[in-house]
């Protein structure tokens, strides 16, 4: 039973990442907007959050309009072509594979073995602390292939003569042990815990209360209807809970870092404190349309698949 958890929440992250990857990427980049420590302002290509509304180079003055996740899609496609869309779609399938899979699977043996076995009643407070463990543990698993997933998704915003180039999942892993350490893949990791624990917490706990209880009131029956409800309503909650982290965790990983300088960021709080005196606060939400627009889909997706996975290989 514990191995066939991981299988299905496996397959099921993996067929939800991939589909919505296009979105994630439009996330990063909208984050990772407004950094102060950037060689050239006339290289953003998005407005920063509550910042001024034109950059000085020399003594040009140009303009930074505002725009929404959907021209920047454009832009991405208009200047890196269709395919930068899926830059660092590798990482993502390596990511849902060692990430989502580890949470998923823990979540439902911990999930199974709380569950009192008489009333198969399991208490919200009691889920949510099962998300927490569940993705504390994927997380830390997983990092490696979330720090190469966000340096792909990045790299189209940088001078070409500044881009990292790599050409897959595992020429980014093999690069960064070899320039940067093996503690490099692990950069940002604390982040990473702490948004996998909120994200998990926030998005397993919501779709098995928010569907426990629509069985419950008869409202629909245990099919897709319910299943589309619960996602929404999950993904939503994880969105909004878990998007400041984000935001810094996307920064913290992307940083370069030069053999015998300062790095930008000295760690998540002083990123924290940067952007928001640099950006204004609401520069934590920085992406949250995109984050809400691929968060939504991505959870409808996973928790759609995992149910009719679940129905295939409920005889296993």
């Amino acid at each position: 039973m514990g191995l066939k958890g991981f299988v299905e929440g496996g397959i099921a992250s993996i067929v939800a990442g991939a589909s919505t990857h296009p979105l994630d990427l439009i996330k990063v980049r909208m984050q990772l907007q407004g950094e102060s420590h950037l060689p050239n302002p006339s290289l953003q290509l998005y407005r920063p959050a509550l910042a001024v509304n034109s950059a000085a180079v020399g003594n040009v003055s140009i303009s930074q309009p505002r725009v929404g996740p959907i021209s920047i899609g454009v832009r991405i496609i208009q200047s890196e072509g269709v395919a930068a869309l899926f830059s660092g779609v590798s990482a993502t399938m390596l990511r849902q594979t060692l990430y989502s899979t580890t949470r998923m699977g823990l979540y439902e043996i911990i999930k199974n073995k709380w569950t009192d076995k008489e009333t198969g009643n399991l208490p919200l407070t009691s889920k949510i602390l099962a998300g927490l463990i569940a993705g504390g543990v994927g997380a830390a698993v997983g990092n490696p292939a979330d720090v190469a997933m966000v340096r792909m998704q990045a790299d189209g915003r940088l001078p070409i003569d500044q881009r990292r180039n790599y050409k897959s999942v595992i020429d980014a892993l093999s690069q960064m042990t070899k320039q940067e350490g093996v503690g490099s893949l692990w950069r940002g990791s604390a982040l990473t815990v702490n948004r996998a624990m909120i994200v998990t917490a926030s998005q397993l706990a919501t779709y098995d209360q928010v569907k426990e209880t629509i069985l419950e009131k008869g409202v629909m029956g245990d099919g897709i209807g319910t299943h589309v409800t619960a996602s929404f309503a999950a993904g939503f909650v994880a969105a909004v809970a878990s998007n400041p982290i984000d935001v810094i965790k996307t920064r913290v990983m992307n940083m370069k870092v030069a053999p015998g300088a300062e790095p930008p960021y000295s760690g998540a709080l002083d990123c924290a404190l940067k952007t928001v005196r640099a950006e204004g606060p609401m520069a934590l939400y920085k992406g949250f349309i995109p984050t809400i627009s691929r968060q939504g889909p991505f959870t409808v997706v996973l928790f759609v698949t995992l149910e009719q996975v679940r129905k295939l290989l409920k005889d296993f």
